[in-house]
């Protein structure tokens, strides 16, 4: 698999609320590695204070880390400035979570999906409009909604616009961050099938943000889960959902809802809450809520290790429990 986008050793740290003379630092991220291939949509999951929305905007170029790398398309993004960063961003576009947040109200829609084509100069102005047309057909919308404000469409309608939107300039990468958390059930599913169907038939890779690993099952090709500043497991979708090796993927995915009654639940020990990222845990960041702890937890920070060549993890010691059988091969 070819890497569209390739994040190495990613650290941001942010002044503490209320640091004052202290100096007192959030750990936001702290060494993240992530690659995501040409046309494929990468699931990054986790709870919320993870880093995962920081992660995306290190992406996008709205964050710059304090170390690290992110190279796209074979580009170090960090520290691009004018006209380069400029087309980077021609070619990497967000969706964002509040989909009324992320539209201006004044606007009317066509005005909101035609801004990146005025901005980026795309074709004549009867271009343009033809593309919003076309665009807002794409997306699942007719040609009247062109003229309509944010207010007066739906949640899912409006997250639709910022598809659209996303999709104007024909980048080869989407960074959604929690696209769907805003909306109804009903009609998440209907923007997930939406995605999903537009990364096949476009061909857009999609680096797809969410704390619900029910939700990144649906529409991705690999997984990646986020604790506490850094990647804890990484792996393809299936191999992931079936064949889990770190304790806190486990519980996750324990924590899915069921819709069967008599489903026997598998329940997975934690202890405590999440840490503070601004006092982290020494060694490995999971060890105080951890079942499987062992005394080097606390002292050693692992590393990602393969459990087979599309999956890694960073925990010894359930790597180290693991039967000797290797898991099926992982079909996506």
């Amino acid at each position: 698999m070819t890497a569209l986008l390739d994040v190495r050793g990613l650290v941001v740290t942010f002044p503490a609320p209320d640091a004052g003379l202290r100096r007192r630092r959030v750990h936001a991220l702290s060494g993240v590695d992530l690659s995501v291939g040409r046309g494929r949509t990468h699931g990054l999951v986790g709870e919320s204070g993870s880093g995962k929305s920081t992660l995306a905007r290190c992406v996008l170029g709205l964050q710059r880390p304090d170390e690290g790398s992110v190279v796209f398309d074979g580009t170090e993004i960090v520290g691009l400035r004018g006209r380069a960063l400029r087309e980077v961003r021609r070619r990497i576009q967000p969706v964002f979570q509040d989909p009324l947040g992320s539209l201006d109200p004044r606007w009317t829609v066509g005005r909101s999906v035609r801004e990146s084509l005025d901005a980026f100069g795309v074709g004549s102005a009867l271009d343009r409009d033809r593309r919003v047309r076309e665009l807002l057909d794409l997306v699942g919308l007719s040609p009247d909604h062109a003229d309509r404000h944010p207010v007066q469409l739906s949640g899912g309608q409006r997250q639709r616009v910022g598809i659209a939107a996303a999709l104007a300039s024909e980048p080869e990468l989407i960074v959604a961050d929690e696209p769907v958390s805003a909306l109804d059930v009903s009609v998440q599913a209907q923007i997930l099938n939406l995605v999903a169907k537009l990364q096949r038939e476009l061909g857009v890779a999609v680096l797809f943000v969410s704390h619900d690993l029910g939700v990144v099952e649906h529409v991705s090709h690999e997984v990646s889960v986020m604790y506490l500043g850094g990647i804890v497991e990484t792996a393809a979708r299936a191999e992931l959902f079936a064949d889990p090796v770190h304790p806190y993927t486990r519980a996750l995915l324990a924590a899915i809802p069921v819709p069967e009654p008599d489903a026997r639940l598998v329940h997975v020990p934690l202890s405590g809450d999440i840490p503070s990222p601004i006092n982290p845990p020494t060694g490995c960041r999971f060890h105080p809520r951890c079942p499987l702890r062992v005394d080097s937890c606390s002292r050693e920070r692992p590393v990602l290790q393969p459990v087979t060549a599309a999956h890694h993890v960073a925990c010894p010691v359930a790597l180290g429990a693991r039967p000797q059988s290797d898991p099926a091969p992982a079909q996506n």
